[in-house]
């Protein structure tokens, strides 16, 4: 297969965006993969999904020639399983639903299979509550779309055992993810948690009148978006610090920033709001269907990402590390 991981095959629960994304992704890598999701449609949406991602599939260098050979279905989860070495789950984000699932497949997938939920919020200890074996369950969350955005948060439960995390992040990496164990649980993780702080306050200086739709749009991408993608919140503020560095930046402009905080906005998704945000939608994206501005917005993302590797010089980190260090990453 083309990802140097053990792994050979994959089964992915939900027929969804994220689904068809990751399975997209796992069929690029040389993985066999049986998608379960009871819709009676699941097989049309799944392959017309993939036919939409499997140009910038190739773009990023994989091989999408004859990508479905090694797809098929399964609806009932238990078989689906049965011989998975890794098990991505994109189901309704409902808890209840989640656990259910989870008690199928840990009675029916193999030992030594990864098991990871795409959950974008609910925490891993809540979703393996109804588990016998809760050290088993990880969090792997990708940032949409799976297949091409690097990120993969790996978040422990209060059960997960460290070589879950450790056979979590050796997957993910094998794909070409960035994969991220964070160090304790939290709702909305890391990225949606940034994301929604972002937005809140987005949103509300469009509701102000301050801004349009399109006008922040053009301000974020010509000023943060450019700049976080090249360096993330801390170190452009630690290059704003000059020499002195970020606890020279801390020191002058720490309390001007920390001022304006209190007068950040908090806004509601009231009907006003609704209607407003909207309108504008409406006129910003009219007459350009979503799909193709999804294809354009993958085309200008990898264009930027192979940017941005060609101008890194910074080490490749290791995926291998002892199980004593990660247990105190994973520490609370």
């Amino acid at each position: 297969m083309h990802a140097s991981t053990p792994y050979r095959r994959a089964a992915v629960i939900g027929g969804g965006v994220i689904g068809i994304s990751w399975t997209g992704l796992f069929l690029a890598h040389g993985l066999d993969v049986v998608v379960s999701d009871p819709r009676p449609d699941v097989r049309e949406q799944v392959l017309a999904g993939l036919d939409g991602i499997t140009p910038a599939l190739a773009e990023l260098g994989l091989p999408t020639g004859d990508l479905t050979a090694r797809l098929r279905f399964e609806a009932d989860l238990a078989t689906a399983v049965a011989d998975a070495d890794v098990v991505q789950e994109n189901g309704p984000e409902r808890l209840a639903v989640k656990q259910e699932i989870w008690q199928v497949v840990e009675q029916a997938a193999p030992a030594h299979a990864l098991l990871a939920t795409s959950t974008s919020g609910i925490p891993a200890t809540a979703i393996a509550e109804a588990m016998r074996q809760p050290e088993r369950l990880v969090v792997g969350h990708p940032f949409n779309p799976p297949h091409l955005v690097p990120l993969v948060e790996i978040v422990p439960g209060e059960h997960t055992a460290p070589h879950t995390l450790l056979q979590a992040r050796d997957f993910y990496a094998s794909l070409g993810k960035k994969p991220q164990i964070l160090r304790k649980e939290i709702p909305g993780f890391v990225a949606n948690r940034l994301q929604s702080a972002l937005f809140r306050e987005c949103v509300h200086l469009v509701a102000e009148g301050v801004v349009t739709e399109a006008e922040l749009d053009e301000i974020v991408t010509a000023s943060i978006g450019l700049r976080w993608a090249v360096a993330g919140p801390f170190r452009t503020f630690h290059l704003g610090g000059g020499p002195g560095g970020l606890p020279h930046f801390l020191q002058h402009l720490g309390r001007a920033m920390e001022a304006i905080w209190p007068g950040l906005g908090s806004p509601t998704f009231d009907e006003p709001t609704v209607a407003l945000l909207t309108a504008q939608a409406e006129e910003a994206f009219a007459g350009e269907p979503v799909g193709e501005l999804a294809a354009r917005r993958d085309r200008a993302q990898i264009a930027l990402m192979r940017a941005l590797a060609a101008t890194s010089h910074e080490p490749t980190e290791e995926i291998e590390e002892t199980e004593e260090e990660t247990e105190e990453e994973a520490a609370a």
